[in-house]
């Protein structure tokens, strides 16, 4: 048998007290991240493009909540730069989601043992 063979078992395998503590580290992490994840649910950005005319509600788990369009943007019926602000208001509102949930999330990424 190699030396050392027996050791891992003290870490952890064999051992309560030395595998406890970090089993509870990480359920308590993992509560942490549900209730962060629930908040973020609740917790919205807003992007607004083209002076205003289109403005996008994105929830901090990416979901589009609304998109608002100015009637006065409607009236030149242009559809093409219609369609670009509509793009371009939600790709910033999934942007500012994930930045969101990143500031969020991140004080709980520090917090793993690994």
């Amino acid at each position: 048998m190699a030396k050392g063979f027996n050791r891992s078992m003290g870490m952890g395998g064999g051992n309560a007290s030395g595998g406890g503590g970090m089993m509870s580290q990480f359920k308590k992490l993992q509560e942490q991240m549900e209730v962060t994840q629930a908040r973020l649910t609740e917790m919205t950005v807003t992007s607004s493009v083209g002076g205003g005319a289109v403005q996008v509600i994105m929830t901090g788990d990416q979901h589009c909540q609304s998109v608002a369009i100015d009637p006065e943007l409607l009236k030149d019926a242009d559809a093409d730069m219609l369609q670009d602000l509509i793009l371009s208001a939600v790709n910033q509102a999934l942007d500012k989601s994930r930045e969101l949930a990143s500031t969020e999330m991140g004080p709980l990424a520090g917090g793993l043992p690994f």
